[in-house]
């Protein structure tokens, strides 16, 4: 066999540590398949307040307290802390960067009363990259690919090609950047500049400045080694425009050599009909008519009545206009005219929380809705309903479509980022398809794409045959962690 590699992982939440996204579920299935494919991967996160000691059985490393870490004129003090990320299979050594003024806060990016983010974020993310720089020197261990996700740990590629760009530890390493969302950059005032320790010449346009302001996410995109993003279609995506790119897309297309999509994978042992506890009746490609004793139970709970013959249409989603919700808000009246139920879990944007509180009054017979979040909910809606809307403006990646596919629910689904990448469209292919797609942005497009699949859901044959098709289709981590080995790999052949 050959040598394994030692591998950083650094991101700024990891399930079940701390979680506003999916970045968290990347942070934690991704390394535990890596380790359990006989890598040396570990992984490193500021710890928040919500980061338990007790919960999580937290212990000090006691040569690693009260590390000094200098921003401009002012010194901040940090310890690392160590814990395990443990599955049935392995565990994986997460490290927790430490320090009770900058991280134990009741969120993680956003102040609760100002709804705004935290006015020293600069100060919270600049510590943290320099902290994990400064933990590897202390620690000793030298590791082949250090792999950044998002802004907030961006600047760390900055200061391995810079400060630390004689330092030995890191001579052979390699940095790989992820961008699981180019709409949050990380942008700061020139003020901030300073923090940093970059040399001056670093804040122009091919470097960290980005109109005047110093941009995080742009740290990570000039100065790793490779960057990938969430899928393929993604990674076209973001050079195409500002629609994507959010004014990086000339970075993104200047770097489109060094630049690669990866699919996320979801994990399969969570979301798994066959052993799901959460649901009321397991099921499997080879059971699909124990399906229905779900969309029963899911109906029941939302006060509906439970008609096999009439489908019934899941949406589990952030209430937000990336979401496509002001899509089904131009066409709600159309759609509650179709033989069809909505059943809606989520939070977000008040207009769209009192649509779906107003709608169903309106159309109690039609559309039920829950406005917060219930795991449990959530998979229920996943094995109850026959079709899963999401008509996302973009989706770097997504996981509720391959949820779905997995539960024989058929999305429907907007074709953006790893929507297309996942769903194939059964009206182009009718024999080979696994769900419905529409191309563009338009509510008139996405009504006429759900009339479709309201339609065919009459011809069960064909529809059976469908959900075996998606419920096959392996979209497992298994898949996505050998080609970021792969990638690795190939990274580190390069002088």
């Amino acid at each position: 066999m050959a040598k394994p590699l030692s591998i950083l992982f650094v991101s700024s939440e990891v399930v079940p540590f701390a979680k506003t996204g999916g970045l968290a579920d990347v942070s934690a299935a991704l390394p535990q398949v890596v380790r359990e494919m006989g890598h040396d991967i570990r992984i490193i996160m500021p710890k928040f307040a919500a980061v338990s000691d007790r919960k999580f059985k937290i212990h000090d490393i006691k040569r690693l307290t009260d590390i000094p870490v200098d921003l401009d004129d002012r010194t901040f003090l940090a310890s690392v802390k160590s814990s395990f990320l443990s599955n049935i299979k392995t565990k994986v050594q997460v490290y927790f960067i430490s320090n009770d003024t900058l991280y134990c806060r009741s969120d993680l990016y956003v102040d609760p009363k100002t709804k705004e983010a935290w006015p020293d974020n600069d100060d919270r993310f600049i510590f943290f990259c320099r902290g994990v720089i400064q933990t590897l020197i202390l620690l000793g261990w030298k590791p082949d690919i250090i792999h950044l996700n998002d802004w907030q740990s961006g600047l760390i590629a900055a200061l391995l090609k810079t400060e630390f760009a004689d330092e030995p530890l890191f001579k052979n390493t390699k940095v790989v950047f992820t961008v699981h969302n180019a709409a949050y950059q990380g942008i700061f005032p020139a003020e901030s500049f300073p923090k940093t320790g970059l040399p001056a010449k670093t804040f122009k346009p091919d470097g960290v400045e980005f109109f005047g302001q110093m941009n995080l996410l742009k740290a990570g995109l000039m100065y790793a080694d490779m960057i990938t993003t969430v899928s393929p279609t993604y990674a076209k995506e973001i050079r195409s425009g500002e629609d994507f790119g959010y004014g990086l897309e000339g970075v993104f297309k200047k770097k489109a050599r060094k630049t690669v999509g990866i699919l996320n994978g979801m994990d399969t042992h969570v979301w798994n009909p066959e052993v799901d506890t959460m649901i009321p009746q397991k099921y499997s490609a080879a059971t699909l008519d124990d399906k229905a004793v779900n969309k029963k139970a899911l109906c029941e709970r939302f006060g509906l009545h439970y008609d096999p013959t009439v489908p019934v249409i899941g949406i589990v989603s952030r209430l937000a206009d990336q979401k496509g919700f002001d899509l089904i808000q131009e066409v709600l009246p159309d759609l509650m005219q179709l033989p069809l139920q909505l059943v809606v879990l989520g939070s977000g944007e008040k207009r769209y929380e009192e649509m779906f509180t107003k709608g169903a009054k309106k159309f109690k017979k039609k559309l039920a809705a829950h406005i917060g979040f219930d795991e449990e909910l959530a998979h229920l809606i996943e094995a109850g309903s026959d079709m899963f809307l999401m008509p996302s403006k973009y989706e770097p990646c997504g996981l509720n479509q391959m949820y779905s596919l997995r539960y024989g629910t058929l999305p429907i689904v907007r074709a953006t980022g790893g929507l297309a990448d996942t769903v194939e469209d059964l009206l182009a292919k009718p024999k080979g398809g696994t769900g419905f797609v529409f191309e563009r942005y338009n509510a008139k497009d996405m009504l006429k794409t759900i009339k479709a699949a309201v339609e065919m859901y009459a011809q069960q044959d064909a529809w059976k045959a469908a959900m075996k098709r998606a419920m096959a289709k392996d979209n497992s981590w298994d898949a996505s962690a050998s080609k970021y080995i792969e990638l690795y790999k190939q990274l580190l052949k390069k002088k």
